[in-house]
């Protein structure tokens, strides 16, 4: 396993082990000890989602506030996404900065977002299967989150506008509301 550090504090990209041959693949996709030591965080994660989606589905931007805040390990199982991590701490130097990466069932590559910060993705492909875990429980009354197509984030969701499915929920999200940091 290495970890890639991104510009954005304690967001790391994980790229994996493989192991091919004739057979096709192995590959360790996560170790806690690994991660742990490599990263110097103390993670522990407690919950495993999945979600199946279609070309032009976006999910996001979505995060948990306050105690019920999470950390997210995400992946992609089949097909491909844009996947984008937002700082939303307003004490970082990195706050309201971004990283997307793509992840996909080729590449193998893992994105670890730390608490405080937004997450969501764009579909790139039909039948993409979405794999993330989590290190606290989902808590519906801690929920929050920021308009994906917020200017002051300036996002390429590889996408066309047109093309963007939203759920009802995400649609309504608003912009963020810019602190000056100090």
């Amino acid at each position: 396993m290495e970890l890639i550090a991104t510009a954005l504090n304690d967001c790391f990209i994980i790229k994996p082990t493989l192991f091919e041959d004739e057979r096709g693949y192995f590959f360790e996709s996560f170790n806690l000890q690994k991660f742990n030591t490599l990263s110097g965080l103390d993670i522990h994660f407690v919950q495993d989602n999945q979600a199946k989606s279609n070309y032009g589905i976006l999910r996001g931007l979505h995060l948990q506030k306050g105690e019920h805040a999470q950390a997210k390990l995400v992946s992609v199982i089949k097909g491909k996404v844009i996947d984008v991590a937002v700082d939303m701490r307003p004490e970082s130097p990195t706050y309201l900065q971004h990283v997307a990466v793509e992840l996909s069932e080729e590449n193998h590559l893992q994105l670890f977002v730390p608490r405080g910060f937004a997450h969501g993705y764009a579909v790139l492909e039909d039948n993409t299967i979405f794999f993330y875990k989590c290190d606290n429980f989902y808590h519906k009354e801690s929920e929050g989150g920021v308009i994906y197509n917020d200017p002051s984030l300036n996002i390429d969701w590889k996408v066309k506008e047109e093309d963007i499915i939203l759920s009802e929920k995400d649609r309504v999200l608003k912009g963020v509301a810019i602190r000056p940091k100090g």
